[in-house]
């Protein structure tokens, strides 16, 4: 075998339909479209949702729900959370930036301290938002909370 009698596999390759290249083609008449109505014209196209005239799945169905669009959506962090943070990287400071840096929350996302477990060390935390019971245990510890 060489380069020059390379050929492809037997029935690998298929020569293209011809649509609508006269009856002798075999495709020629109709040109595979069945007769007359709107799906043999050119430029036909049904709108995506479009079910023949029967009311639409979507119109049937009823609404529900409310979507607020000034709600305000927090990555929540807990207490214990924080504790294990300063562990293990050995901080006192703990804001945006420290927490982006170590992926635990995203650029665009804002983040809430909670109250959840207990807290051993002195920490300076800013955040977006901060439950009252968070904020009493930081204080109490002699921390400090700011909000951004």
């Amino acid at each position: 075998m060489e380069l020059n009698n390379l050929r492809p596999a037997k029935g690998a390759i298929k020569s293209r339909k011809r649509i609508a290249r006269g009856q002798g083609s075999g495709r020629g008449g109709t040109s595979t479209k069945g007769h007359n109505g709107a799906k043999s014209r050119s430029g036909h196209k049904t709108k995506r949702h479009f079910e023949g005239g029967q009311m639409p799945l979507q119109m049937r169905l009823p609404k529900i729900g409310f979507k607020n669009v000034n709600r305000v959506e927090y990555v929540a962090l807990n207490l214990s959370t924080l504790e294990e943070l300063a562990e293990k990287y050995e901080v006192t400071e703990i804001n945006a930036e420290f927490l982006r840096t170590k992926n635990i929350v995203k650029r665009s996302d804002k983040y809430k301290i909670l109250g959840n477990g207990e807290l051993t060390k002195q920490l300076n935390v800013s955040a977006h938002a901060i439950s009252k019971n968070a904020a009493e245990k930081i204080a109490a510890l002699g921390g400090s909370v700011t909000n951004l």
